[in-house]
């Protein structure tokens, strides 16, 4: 029941073209990755979030408050995800369909991944010895045509998962961390302001192990799960009503959302304007997230509203689905 789930973080300014006119504190690019610096050049101005389980839209309004044009990297940074046995990374270039609008026109972007294993980067070394860095079919073709002390050093290290028969190594899985963020180059032009809007399709987890169940509440992992999304006594009362013991309406599963709002702290200021818009789907589920002055739109639509809104926290949304009137 391992949490998958994919939020895509609010924009991130990176490193400047070489020669470009732009603050040079902005960011760098590292080894490993890339590597975010706090930008005192781009103001967000305003910043509005649809999420929901189809599809995650967010709006910006950037302003360039100096008198020089900015050319720079941006970035969404993508949950980093480590490979298991029963877990392989998401297929982000054909599953994600993300889509960006930059004053109404459509831009193309890159998706750069690193491999990470044990706090060493690896991805040069899975390079040099040509593995794709994410799990798969393709990986498993390929690492198992190796030269065998190549694959008996991937096993004793533990990069990977396999084993010894007839005196050869057959390696199944990659144990490694994955990294992904989506990139592109960005002008941001002098003194003015630009309209950007990213969309895709959420990565959902979710579980239908009884977690909410009332003999279940005084546990630890409970405690700290209502502590993550902010669940309240009316939720939990809405549960126990839908849950009634016997027949099917006591059949319920969650479903996991995730967006990483704390990075929209890292551009000049505050955002001026938020506004959040969380669709549960359908009227009969529940939903639960933290935040302050949420307000119901419809039966299906919540709606949270801030001013000069600094993210002190990650946004993380439950959906408790029943799949049966």
């Amino acid at each position: 029941m391992r949490q998958i789930a994919l939020g895509l973080a609010a924009l991130l300014l990176l490193a400047p073209a070489p020669g470009a006119r732009a603050n040079d504190s902005m960011a760098v690019i590292g080894i490993g990755g890339l590597a975010l610096l706090r930008s005192e050049a781009v103001r967000l101005d305003r910043q509005e979030l649809f999420i929901s389980r189809e599809r995650v839209r967010v709006d910006y309004l950037f302003t360039n408050t100096t008198d020089r044009d900015i050319d720079t990297l941006v970035a969404f940074p993508l949950p980093d995800f480590t490979h298991s046995p029963v877990e392989r990374v998401p297929d982000y270039r054909r599953a994600l369909d993300f889509r960006t609008l930059v004053e109404g026109r459509p831009v193309t972007y890159e998706l750069v991944q690193r491999a990470h294993f044990q706090g060493q980067d690896i991805t040069g070394r899975l390079q040099a010895l040509g593995l794709p860095l994410v799990g798969g079919d393709e990986f498993e073709r390929r690492v198992n045509d190796l030269p065998e002390p190549q694959r008996a050093a991937l096993l004793r290290e533990g990069l990977v998962q396999g084993a010894f028969e007839q005196g050869r190594a057959n390696i199944d899985e990659p144990l490694w961390t994955v990294s992904t963020s989506v990139t592109r180059r960005q002008v941001f032009p002098a003194g003015r302001s630009l309209a950007v809007q990213h969309s895709y399709v959420p990565f959902a987890g979710g579980t239908v192990d009884a977690r909410f169940a009332p003999a279940r509440r005084a546990s630890p992992e409970f405690q700290a799960l209502r502590a993550r999304y902010c669940v309240e006594d009316g939720f939990l009362a809405a549960f126990d009503r839908r849950t009634r013991p016997g027949g099917q309406a006591g059949l319920y599963g969650e479903i996991w959302l995730q967006y990483r709002l704390t990075p929209g702290a890292n551009w000049a200021g505050p955002i001026g304007e938020f506004r959040l818009v969380v669709d549960k789907g359908d009227p009969r589920w529940l939903v639960s997230f933290c935040g302050e002055g949420v307000r119901r739109l419809d039966a299906r639509r919540f709606e949270m509203r801030r001013t000069n809104f600094t993210p002190m926290r990650d946004l993380d949304i439950l959906i408790v689905d029943f799949p049966f009137p």
